[in-house]
């Protein structure tokens, strides 16, 4: 999803590791370029819950070459939620737009995917929005495909 020589790495240089509370400055920008939101106080929240390897069955993993961060992965395990057995879900998702096509985005689900197999599942699901074609490619890239839950909502007046 992402290219790594972009900021002047190349992919072997590339870490994924646990985020830390130095990262959330990046990471905050890294989110807010993309969304076009600075949602300050939600990462900060995150950290606090996922950050740091807190638990096994919680991550929050960032991509970091030459001391720049370049993507972020959040994700935890879900037990029986809607009737489903237990699997991985990542909700957090960002990669710096200067650095995607060098494969970025894949090490970070490779890296998260390994931590929910090590957490005991074997299974990884998201959520997207219909519209987002990007982020939609990159996990049909990975392999994924529909999953057999549809998502319902209804506007609260």
């Amino acid at each position: 999803m992402i290219r790594a020589e972009a900021q002047g790495a190349s992919p072997a240089e590339l870490r994924v590791r646990p985020v830390e509370a130095a990262d959330l400055g990046q990471v905050i920008a890294i989110d807010a370029e993309l969304t076009r939101l600075e949602k300050t106080d939600y990462y900060y929240e995150l950290f606090h819950r996922y950050g740091a390897g807190r638990t096994r069955q919680r991550l929050f993993l960032v991509a970091e070459s030459s001391d720049v961060i370049q993507g972020f992965i959040i994700g935890e395990v879900r037990d029986w939620e809607f009737g489903s057995a237990p699997c991985g879900w990542v909700f957090g998702l960002g990669v710096r737009a200067n650095a995607r096509l060098g494969g970025i985005g894949a090490r970070m689900l490779k890296a998260i995917c390994d931590g929910f197999r090590h957490a005991g599942v074997n299974k990884v699901r998201t959520l997207l929005a219909r519209d987002n074609g990007l982020v939609l490619s990159f996990f049909r890239s990975q392999g994924m495909m529909a999953a057999p839950f549809i998502p319902l909502e209804k506007d609260l007046d």
